[in-house]
């Protein structure tokens, strides 16, 4: 059975990938650090039949990445891990010149330290999989410069720049950044609380698209999650 790791799956894309997954018969480690939130995701993927272990924790934490490997060791090893926390650095997002250098890091700890950590913690398992997999969760914001969106796409860029990196280094992987493009949110929704997101798409609209790349594997490389989604992509 195969094996997957997402981080921040309580809810938004995380949830909606792990109930996915479960669907198709993977087995899940999931993180989060709201503990409630987090099992009420598990509760849905169990629903499906498979095994999830729900390790509520900050991702930022080593010894909480540890222990969400440890535990895909127990379930049998690792074909698939999904860096889909993220912090935005500040809420509501502000213009660089209010951005706070605390907030930046915030969201360079959570969204690109972190996600390296949990990386190199689990390359061992990933490596000794016959279809390792790693999902870095990108944004738009990595690529346009929209405005209030500075610390949090740049940390975005960096993540992307690491995952080009890291299917260099390691080409018996397949490590994607994908963007899955607008979503409707709560992480969206503290970035813009004042824009009215109801005609922005659900979490699990873009899902095929993920589950488009583990079916057909395509080389390393940047992909935009809508677009996959399209016929003939």
């Amino acid at each position: 059975m195969a094996v997957a790791i997402i981080t921040g799956a309580s809810k938004g894309l995380g949830r909606a990938l792990a109930a996915a997954l479960a669907r198709e018969g993977w087995d899940l480690v999931l993180d989060a650090r709201t503990g409630p939130v987090l099992e009420e995701s598990a509760r849905e993927a169990r629903a499906y039949g498979t095994r999830v272990v729900a390790l509520p924790g900050d991702v930022g934490d080593r010894w909480h990445r540890a222990a969400l490997v440890a535990a895909a060791r127990e379930l049998g090893g690792l074909d698939l891990l999904v860096s889909s926390a993220s912090a935005l650095g500040a809420e509501p997002l502000v213009r660089l010149e209010a951005l706070s250098l605390d907030g930046l890091r915030e969201a360079l700890e959570t969204n690109v330290v972190a996600a390296l950590g949990l990386v190199q913690e689990a390359l061992p398992l990933l490596r000794a999989s016959a279809a390792g997999a790693v999902v870095a969760v990108s944004s738009d914001a990595a690529v346009e410069p929209y405005e209030t969106w500075g610390g949090y796409g740049a940390s975005k860029a960096a993540l992307d720049h690491l995952a080009a990196v890291l299917a260099v280094e390691e080409p018996g992987l397949r490590v994607w950044a994908v963007d899955p493009g607008d979503m409707r949110t709560d992480l969206y929704r503290a970035a813009v609380p004042v824009d009215d997101d109801s005609h922005r798409p659900d979490p699990e609209s873009v899902v095929p698209g993920f589950l488009r790349l583990l079916a057909e594997r395509p080389a390393s490389g940047r992909y935009v999650a809508p677009a996959l989604l399209e016929v003939g992509a």
